[in-house]
């Protein structure tokens, strides 16, 4: 990562330089994508973003930026990174990047540190206005491009049901892709009860009853919860505890979801 740094230092001491994530789990193509989505959009049109998640390193799987049609630009392998950025977002153009060209001078004879002598070194270039987007490589049909799969929440009859998309990585929390707005057309509202059920490969390997909380304060240290997350989704977690950990959840389209409203559960005090 410091080489990586360097070079874009050498190419331009005047550009910015900050770390989206050192947090991604090695190979983990799908949380690279979902990572993206969930910053791009945060930041200057224009940004230039370097996504170095690449397993395929020296295969032939192609080097790509891509302008957003949010404009913002994206270096990264054609591996599937881009799939939650044109399916949330759209993508305006692609373009490959000529591997044996476009790369850190004297660099040639490396074949497996492109994230220094091809995404770094272009990212650089492309941020300090060295060279344009049009001249980092010839345009590529969208459909020719690597994509992941997504399936769309959905809604019927009460029941909530959706993917479990990525884990808030310090807490343990599960991201979900379903929508705030699912619930409101549910009438669920703060305080209701949810009877959340989890699905791996089609079994069921989770199931409990969750307060809708409107933060963690609502529920004891130790007692899980649905909640909002920052990108407007339905979140599941614990307080002060890891739900990923404590249950052994894991991500992508092979974790799935369901949620629906639950009757209150009253609690009687005993007449002494």
């Amino acid at each position: 990562m410091s080489a990586m740094y360097g070079v874009a230092r050498m190419v331009s001491n005047e550009i910015t330089i900050s770390d989206l994530t050192h947090e991604i789990p090695p190979y983990d193509i799908w949380v690279a994508s979902y990572r993206l989505y969930q910053t791009v959009k945060y930041w200057p049109v224009g940004t230039v973003f370097v996504s170095v998640v690449d397993p395929g390193v020296g295969s032939t799987r192609r080097s790509i930026v891509c302008k957003t049609k949010s404009g913002h630009y994206i270096i990264t392998p054609d591996n599937g990174t881009l799939t939650h950025i044109q399916h949330y977002d759209g993508i305006e153009e692609i373009r490959e990047i000529d591997e044996v060209t476009s790369r850190l001078p004297h660099s040639e004879e490396s074949h497996t540190f492109h994230g220094r002598d091809i995404y770094a070194y272009n990212g650089a270039r492309l941020a300090s206005q060295e060279i344009t987007f049009e001249e980092l490589g010839e345009v590529v049909a969208l459909e020719s491009i690597e994509w992941l799969t997504i399936e769309e929440a959905q809604l019927s009859e009460g029941r909530l049901t959706g993917s479990i998309d990525v884990l808030d990585v310090r807490f343990g929390s599960l991201w979900t892709n379903i929508p705030l707005a699912f619930f409101k057309e549910s009438n669920i509202q703060h305080g209701d009860l949810l009877q959340v059920t989890i699905f791996h490969q089609g079994r069921k390997v989770y199931q409990n009853l969750l307060q809708f909380a409107k933060s963690f304060a609502d529920v004891n240290v130790g007692e899980p919860l649905v909640y909002i997350n920052s990108l407007v989704n339905i979140g599941v977690a614990v307080n002060q505890a890891s739900f990923s950990e404590l249950y052994q959840i894991g991500t992508g389209i092979d974790w799935k979801i369901e949620l629906r409203k639950a009757k209150k559960i009253v609690f009687e005090e005993e007449n002494e």
